[in-house]
């Protein structure tokens, strides 16, 4: 009963991390469900059932507050279920420990990446705001649908979709709130692809049906508090916060890579990322201090980084 309850917390804060980020069910519900011994394709099936039922309340939550674009769900979705499937097939036939240095590193690139355009200084808002505040500006769609691909491609291994996307699309200047609704509709289509390839693969042996049930009620009572919740917070927070959850997300995995697993090394490696995150954080706010002119009011946060 314990062992439920925690796997229903897990579920509530992993599927509020995700609503109200776009990333980090995944990543952080595959770490509980290997912690308790499950094999990993076990794993990712277990995660993207989990992901279909929380994600169908999700995009209905975030139909419901305006926070996605048909167009995009659409860019997003088709690609990323031909990559789920593409994921799945290399989970089967290639060592997951392999793969995974690589994916990790990859992701902290793209965390310094969004650290750095969120934390710097800006004088008015790279994209363009629309009249209509519930519709998405315009944005620099190129690359779009190969993340997305790509996305599909580590959903279907590692039941990691968000940290993909969710990235390159506010590095092309989508508002956040539009790119994690859209992000998190899409990822209906893109864990159902995962789910029917996995268990065409893996049959529905090793799939432990009360953890799946307990993650799905947490995961389901926390999608519409995140939801909502996205609509009040300013997208410079939001932005630092999404680069200090890749960050720290990958931080494990690359210091197990490099040998720096054990001892104080990965509190270390964690307190390190946790300084330059707020190091950056203040020199931002020291630099647009500077460059505002005297007597003036700085640009707001809800104008910078979307």
């Amino acid at each position: 009963m314990r062992d439920l309850i925690l796997f229903a917390l897990a579920g509530f804060a992993a599927s509020l991390v995700d609503g109200a980020l776009g990333m980090g069910f995944g990543p952080t519900s595959s770490s509980i469900l290997l912690g308790a011994g499950l094999a990993p394709a076990a794993v990712s099936a277990s995660v993207n059932i989990a992901k279909v039922a929380t994600g169908v309340v999700a995009a209905i939550s975030h139909w419901r507050f305006r926070n996605i674009d048909k167009r995009l769900v659409l860019s997003l979705a088709i690609p990323g279920m031909v990559g789920a499937i593409a994921g799945v097939t290399i989970l089967s036939n290639v060592d997951g420990k392999t793969l995974r240095p690589i994916l990790a590193l990859l992701l902290t690139v793209i965390g310094v990446r969004i650290l750095f355009r969120f934390a710097r200084p800006s004088a008015k808002s790279e994209a363009p705001e629309s009249e209509d505040p519930d519709t998405m500006p315009p944005f620099n769609q190129r690359g779009v649908k190969l993340s997305a691909l790509i996305g599909g491609v580590t959903n279907g291994m590692i039941g990691a979709w968000g940290p993909v996307v969710t990235p390159f699309l506010l590095h092309r200047g989508v508002k956040p709130r539009f790119a994690i609704g859209s992000v998190n509709t899409a990822e209906v289509a893109v864990a159902s692809a995962s789910v029917f390839s996995l268990i065409g693969s893996m049959g529905r042996g090793g799939l432990n049906p009360s953890v799946i049930i307990a993650m799905l009620v947490g995961g389901i009572i926390a999608a519409p508090v995140a939801a909502w919740l996205i609509r009040y917070i300013p997208p410079r927070p939001m932005g630092v916060a999404v680069a200090a959850l890749l960050l720290l997300t990958n931080a494990r995995e690359l210091a197990a890579w490099g040998g720096l697993s054990k001892g104080p090394w990965v509190w270390a490696i964690y307190a390190g990322i946790l300084a330059v995150v707020a190091l950056a954080v203040l020199g931002s706010r020291f630099r647009r201090e500077r460059l505002a002119p005297a007597g003036a009011t700085p640009v707001a946060d809800a104008t910078s980084g979307a």
